[in-house]
């Protein structure tokens, strides 16, 4: 029974992980995009991409530790 727990909370984990990394990549990608409008404007766009490349890189990061929890299985 227990094992049966510790596989469900992975599977639970997993999905959390792999679901939440593709959304901060699709959110980060999307923020890049304003950051590259802001920047053909003219108007001040670093804390904006800044901000991108910390939601692009922290979707990796999630989507990483889902693949590891994966193999782990």
């Amino acid at each position: 029974m227990e094992k049966q727990k510790n596989t469900f909370r992975n599977s639970l984990r997993w999905w959390a992980y792999s679901v939440g990394g593709l959304v901060l990549i699709g959110a980060g990608l999307s923020v890049l995009g304003e950051a590259i409008i802001a920047k053909s404007s003219g108007e001040a766009w670093f804390l904006v991409g800044t901000f991108a490349l910390i939601l692009v890189n922290s979707g990796i990061c999630l989507v990483a530790e889902a693949v590891i929890l994966r193999l782990k299985k």
